[in-house]
């Protein structure tokens, strides 16, 4: 046995970047609120165009964006917006 410990391995040089932390986190917040938008849309028309009740669904939608806006928007800054 050796008396002094091993050296620490090093990455392999194609894996050499730096990614900070926060960032990526922020990019994860986005590519959420895309999916989260593209999901709205849909599901707005569909409650739009096959309720019976379309001023309930307006409603529905508006708190619905409005509260989702809020949590995004705390997401991304960290801060409550309402």
């Amino acid at each position: 046995m050796p008396p002094e410990p091993l050296p620490r391995l090093s990455p392999p040089s194609f894996a050499a970047f730096h990614v900070n932390a926060g960032a990526g986190l922020e990019w994860l917040f986005y590519i959420v609120f895309g999916i989260w938008a593209i999901y709205t849309l849909v599901a707005a028309y569909h409650w739009l165009r096959y309720s019976h009740a379309p001023v309930t669904a307006l409603a529905a939608i508006a708190a619905h964006i409005v509260v989702s806006l809020a949590l995004l928007g705390y997401a991304l800054s960290g801060t409550p917006l309402l």
